[in-house]
């Protein structure tokens, strides 16, 4: 599997968003983040933080018999500029010529006189002339 994919799938899911989300604050032991995640097993926070070592999104030190768990952003970062960024400029531009148009004085519309045309085949001949 490509690192890229890794990174997405570690992305896609809502407990590690939130790990990553703490350890952007500070680096946490295993036993720390098993404490914040109450509602898992330690079996199920060391699933999620093998997924997310695995990606490269986080990098583990042991000091004795703790494992320290820290982020790395470096992934999300190239993801957001091979990806979202390419995405987002051309829509931002888009975006901002948009909001530029609509915020132009508005001239005021001339009134055009309507006329009536009619294409050439559609006209009736005239009297006393032919097609």
């Amino acid at each position: 599997m490509l690192n890229d994919d890794r990174v997405w799938k570690a992305l896609g899911d809502a407990t590690r968003r939130e790990m990553l989300d703490l350890l952007a604050a500070r680096a946490h032991t295993t036993g720390e983040l098993c404490e914040h995640f109450d509602s898992l097993s330690r079996s199920m926070v060391m699933k999620h933080l093998e997924i997310l070592v695995g990606a490269g999104l986080v990098t583990v030190r042991r000091e004795g018999r703790f494992r320290w768990n820290a982020i790395n952003p470096v992934p999300i970062q190239e993801i957001c500029e091979r990806w979202v960024n390419r995405h987002v400029a051309g829509l931002a531009s888009s975006m901002l010529r948009l909001k530029a148009r609509a915020e132009e004085p508005r001239q005021p519309e001339r009134k055009r006189a309507r006329t009536r045309t009619r294409s050439r085949s559609s006209k009736k001949p005239q009297k006393g002339t032919t097609r």
